[in-house]
């Protein structure tokens, strides 16, 4: 937990209401939404006991398992949740863009549009993961056949699953993360894991006090879980009797499962309608295209016929994912900074942005010292605020992102300010002119990081036959052994 954030958590508590610690919403937020509240049975490991699903409030689906232990019941419940999904996903298949690449030389094309799903919490995410790997290897030959539909399923799951690992992503969402990372409560980080008790201080029923209703959200006999584990009471004293028939009362195990998730249903939409309060910020759109570039690449890899995910990666494309989305940690966590004055006062109050005034400027300066003259504009920036950067740092300012600031000297004044001498490359034109408005000018408020949006090039990685035999390539020859 950061600083700020900790100071929210108290300042929350004291005030007895949620306080922001973001400006803009940094996620991409659908218009048609597909929300699945998935509820396990106890004691069975991923064994589906029902689901809530739709893409409307006032429309939700239920999907129940008579009984979890059987697996006939199982396969039939995945068929009914892709009968739900699948025709969702392929929805966003009718349009396409054509976008440049190779500095407009070709271009590719991709859906004007992708889906979105969204989860209670982190563990409705390890459900459709785990639901995922047991169905997208099954036959739909033989003694043990599924429906084709089954395995679609499975595929489908295991890439909202492992999209959800990629920072920034917004294709499989969780609604305890998304509100977590907008607001801080008052109640520890365990007690915001539970959606029903952070709703209860984002958005507490009328005339009630948030610790009133943090109160009820936290009796499983008022509020249910939000999943996918259930209430042991519940498990106890309602569910254990229904199942423990040979042939279950399928209508009264819909009617009780029904009232246990019907209640987090509705919070997931009154989550919904929170976060589109945000406007979003001005980088989740991009981020945004990534998605929608996942998206078509796994639709044309259905399409031809493609194998599905395997159950674990190699060793040279395990590093290869570990490389990814390291490099889509960094880029995220620069991105929300720089769309976000809150998130960016965590680096000022860490020293690693500052913020001052521009009192010197001179944009016509050139360097000529090297093979040819190059346009090299130097400012004054002055500062009340620590800086923890020395001769010869890189900085970004998130007004001009393509420009590079380089420290020439730091020079402390009269204890309180500071003197930063700054010499600028990048973003400026391609002549010995500085273009109107790339040089920052005398009396503008400038804030500079060591932050940078700048291309990050991934891993080189040996190809997978390169590798030693440790790692999955060839076996030492006999005579290496030898």
């Amino acid at each position: 937990m950061s600083t700020l954030t900790a100071l929210a958590r108290a300042q929350a508590y004291a005030a007895g209401r949620a306080e922001p610690i973001a400006t803009v919403r940094h996620l991409h937020l659908h218009d048609r939404p597909l929300v699945l509240v998935p509820y396990t049975m106890a004691g069975e490991p991923n064994a589906p006991l029902a689901a809530m699903v739709g893409t409307a409030e006032n429309e939700p689906e239920l999907l129940v398992v008579a009984q979890p232990r059987n697996r006939d019941d199982r396969f039939a419940f995945a068929a009914r949740l892709a009968e739900v999904l699948v025709p969702y996903v392929d929805s966003f298949t009718a349009l396409t863009e054509a976008v440049a690449v190779d500095r407009g030389r070709d271009v590719r094309h991709r859906f004007t549009d992708a889906p979105q799903l969204w989860v209670p919490n982190p563990g409705g995410v390890d459900f459709l993961r785990l639901f995922g790997r047991s169905t997208r290897f099954r036959t739909t030959e033989g003694e043990y056949a599924v429906p084709a539909s089954v395995p679609l399923l499975g595929r489908w799951l295991t890439f909202f699953a492992n999209s959800a690992e990629v920072p920034g992503s917004s294709l499989l969402l969780n609604a305890v993360q998304a509100l977590s990372s907008h607001w801080a409560t008052g109640q520890s980080s365990a007690e915001d894991a539970q959606l029903a008790a952070l709703m209860a201080w984002l958005s507490p029923p009328p005339g009630t006090t948030v610790f009133e209703a943090a109160a009820r959200a936290e009796d499983p006999a008022v509020t249910p879980p939000a999943g996918p584990a259930t209430d042991p009471a519940f498990d106890n004293h309602v569910l254990a009797p229904l199942l423990s028939v040979a042939e279950p009362d399928v209508a009264e195990l819909t009617r009780v499962l029904r009232g246990q998730l019907l209640p987090t249903w509705t919070l997931m939409w009154r989550a919904l309608d929170l976060l589109r309060t945000l406007p979003a910020g001005s980088r989740v759109a991009g981020r945004w295209d990534s998605d929608r570039d996942s998206y078509s690449a796994f639709v044309q890899h259905l399409a031809e016929g493609g194998p599905p995910q395997p159950r674990r990666d190699g060793a040279v494309a395990a590093a290869a994912r570990l490389s990814r989305l390291e490099n889509a940690a960094t880029r995220y966590a620069v991105q929300r900074a720089f769309d976000d004055p809150l998130v960016m006062a965590e680096h000022r109050l860490s020293g690693t942005a500052f913020a001052g005034d521009v009192t010197l400027a001179k944009a016509d300066r050139v360097d000529d010292s090297g093979r040819r003259p190059v346009l090299r504009p130097r400012i004054m920036v002055v500062t009340s605020e620590p800086v923890r950067v020395g001769p010869g740092a890189a900085l970004t300012s998130p007004a001009r992102p393509a420009q590079k600031a380089t420290v020439i000297t730091v020079t402390p004044v009269d204890g309180s300010k500071t003197e930063v001498l700054l010499e600028l490359s990048g973003g400026m034109g391609r002549k010995l002119v500085a273009e109107p408005g790339s040089v920052p000018e005398v009396g503008e408020r400038l804030l500079l990081t060591t932050l940078s949006e700048a291309y990050r090039p991934g891993g080189a990685f040996p190809e997978p036959d390169q590798t030693p035999w440790t790692h999955g390539g060839p076996p030492a020859s006999e005579q290496a052994d030898e």
